[in-house]
């Protein structure tokens, strides 16, 4: 889009000509209002309209209100509609499982559970909506180790454990690892094309239901230093935005698996030793994107059941707006997680 299509003040449109960093109406709402300040010259109150007229211009749709959600009159998004995650006991916890509207987070520490939960998901999502499904697929995006297809096959052919719930016939009529598309991005170039281009089809055609990346922390890690903020902030709202249209166009769940990162924090006793805990990645510009916050804990004790043990976890709710601060204990059993 040309500058002159924003119909703002002639001196706000010469300072966007003469910048080098901006180059179009999506660069202006990557910036804070004190960056774009820097990087025009003008005033807090352009800035501002600049601000209101480039929002404006990229929004796709216009603006739901909270009364038109209550009576219904959305077509095509239902804010009620909720994924299971395949246990009841996690699901009560979550108010009926994932939300099909936004971004869910789940962050944890190595060995957590993340995937696993994840991979649960691919296979909840393939059942009809009277069994917690949306009667699709799923895509997952791997940007870190290869996808885990041995402990799919497991988890599969466990399913019926997991989902006493369900008619057999009908878990042995769904063909699952047929539904879950698979892709590996190893750079940032290669997840914009996976996000542009091949989930939108799959998207579009009905053959996927549910959005996986696994993880969203790896890649802006590894592809940017320290002194490189701005840019990966950029880059970070860009991906952000990309997910949101896609759960908002195709009223698809995105699950995102996110890397933790120490916190230190001083003891009382200058001299004492420093505590740490864990917090999610990518710092609060991810934050401010994400719909839903959970945490996944690995804690100390271990349960039995049967002749199976596991370590014991927790999934932990940090933010959501229709859920309070609440945990649940958990276990991961070869037919997949499960409430405790």
């Amino acid at each position: 889009m040309d500058w002159d299509q924003l119909q703002l003040h002639p001196k706000i449109t010469s300072a966007l000509r003469g910048s080098a960093v901006l180059k179009s109406v999506r660069d202006v709402v990557c910036f804070s209002i004190s960056d774009l300040q820097r990087l025009t010259g003008l005033s807090r109150s352009d800035v501002q309209q600049l601000i209101i007229a480039a929002a404006a211009a990229c929004r796709r749709n216009p603006p739901i209100t909270a009364l038109q959600l209550q009576q219904g009159q959305c077509h095509g998004f239902d804010s009620r509609l909720r994924l299971s995650v395949g246990c009841p006991v996690l699901d009560r916890l979550l108010r009926g499982g994932l939300p099909v509207g936004g971004i869910t987070e789940l962050s944890g520490e190595s060995g957590a559970g993340k995937t696993q939960l994840a991979m649960q998901a691919c296979l909840t999502v393939q059942f009809p909506m009277e069994h917690g499904g949306l009667g699709a697929g799923a895509l997952y995006i791997c940007t870190e180790d290869q996808f885990p297809v041995k402990r799919l096959h497991q988890l599969i052919s466990e399913h019926s454990n997991l989902r006493s719930d369900v008619p057999p016939d009908l878990i042995n009529r769904l063909n699952f690892s047929d539904h879950v598309y698979i892709e590996h991005a190893a750079d940032l170039d290669s997840l914009q094309v996976c996000l542009t281009r091949r989930a939108p089809l799959l998207l579009a055609q009905g053959l996927a239901r549910l959005l996986v990346v696994d993880s969203a922390a790896a890649l802006f890690r590894s592809e940017f230093q320290a002194d490189d903020w701005l840019e990966r902030n950029r880059q970070l709202l860009a991906f952000s935005s990309t997910l949101h249209h896609l759960s908002e166009e195709f009223n698809t769940p995105v699950l995102c698996i996110n890397q933790v990162t120490d916190v230190f924090s001083q003891s009382d006793n200058s001299l004492g030793p420093s505590s740490s805990t864990v917090s999610p990645a990518l710092g609060l510009a991810w934050a401010n994107q994400v719909t839903v916050r959970l945490m996944m804990r690995r804690l100390q004790g271990t349960v039995t059941r049967g002749n199976q043990t596991s370590a014991l976890r927790r999934l932990e709710v940090v933010f959501a707006p229709h859920l309070a601060r609440d945990g649940q204990d958990a276990a991961v059993w070869r037919e997949g997680v499960c409430g405790v």
